[in-house]
């Protein structure tokens, strides 16, 4: 099955490039926003019991999931940035939790056959592709959902040592 292949790793590395999008309803959309927080989320964030990202938001536009660490309100967020300066390991940055963000839909239900979304299509720097893709921890690959997966170095909370 075809899947849109996110990079994390290549998008970190240049992040000034434009990603076209063919969603009707939101014609300037970047047709990345809403991919990079959710796969920030899952896979990037350090999962902080105590997450003072959360605690630092004046509207509680964050919050704690168990299936994606975090959830973002668009309709509470007041991009005050609060989220951003609390996190101790500088995961939330101003491109994960943009003021106006539009829902990205996969173009599910949109593509003819052999047809790859805009953003795929028009992206000359590998950070978007649409291909055939297998989740591989070896090849740091992991399946979001039947259309999407991301290729990032994914955190892992490290073991609880032990006491002797």
């Amino acid at each position: 099955m075809k899947r849109l292949l996110l990079d994390l790793e290549k998008y970190n590395s240049c992040k000034d490039d434009k990603y076209s999008c063919s969603y009707p309803y939101h014609p300037f959309n970047s047709g990345i926003g809403a991919l990079l927080e959710y796969a920030t989320f899952i896979y990037i964030c350090r999962q902080c019991e105590e997450a003072p990202c959360v605690s630092s938001c004046p509207k509680e536009a964050l919050e704690k999931v168990p299936a994606a660490n975090l959830k973002r309100y668009n309709n509470r967020c007041i991009s005050c940035k609060s989220c951003m300066l609390a996190c101790p390991f500088g995961t939330i940055v101003p491109e994960v939790v943009p003021y106006l963000s539009s829902r990205c839909d996969l173009c599910i239900g949109r593509l003819n056959d052999n047809e790859a979304p805009a953003c795929a299509a028009n992206c000359s720097n590998g950070v978007l592709s649409y291909c055939e893709v297998e989740e591989s921890k070896e090849k740091n690959i992991y399946i979001l959902n039947d259309h999407l997966a991301v290729h990032c170095v994914a955190w892992q909370k490290p073991p609880v040592a032990k006491k002797i």
